[in-house]
């Protein structure tokens, strides 16, 4: 496993963590569900094994929101700025965290991998050609890389 880490935290300091490897893969949302519940016009999140997530100070607090899927997501926020930091998502359970790229101290260093929900996206909004992009969802098997679904496997226990 590499050393390459990436802290950050909320807005008011009161919480901070720990992405103890690179990410999985980078999601680029722009369904109209992250656009609302971000308040900007897509989410931009590092999918990451829950165990290499490290909260480093504070106890964030975790909100259960709906999703469109039914399902719902958990979201985890700072109990007094309220920031969303990371999620867990039905379909991958609590194994696999979906951090919120903007609550990095260097968010920057990360770009997506992936653009998804482009059919909901703003029409302002510009994707590099060199981006993958899909108007819904996309296949796994096509978009990532063999060691991140091996990461993956590993994590939801299918070894």
């Amino acid at each position: 496993m590499t050393t390459e880490s990436f802290e950050g935290g909320c807005t008011c300091g009161a919480v901070r963590y720990r992405l103890e490897s690179p990410p999985l893969f980078i999601h680029c949302c722009h369904c109209t569900w992250c656009q609302r519940q971000t308040g900007s016009s897509y989410a931009l999140n590092a999918l990451i094994e829950s165990d290499r997530l490290t909260v480093l100070q504070g106890s964030p607090e975790v909100v259960d929101t709906p999703s469109p899927s039914g399902k719902g997501q958990r979201i985890w926020r700072c109990p007094d700025c309220r920031i969303a930091l990371w999620s867990h998502y039905a379909g991958f359970g609590d194994a696999v965290s979906f951090a919120r790229v903007g609550t990095l101290d260097e968010a920057g260093r990360l770009s997506p991998d992936v653009h998804i929900f482009t059919s909901a996206k703003q029409p302002w909004v510009q994707i590099p050609d060199a981006h993958p992009a899909f108007e819904d969802f996309y296949k796994l098997k096509e978009q990532w890389p063999d060691e991140s679904r091996a990461r993956l496997r590993q994590a939801l226990g299918d070894q």
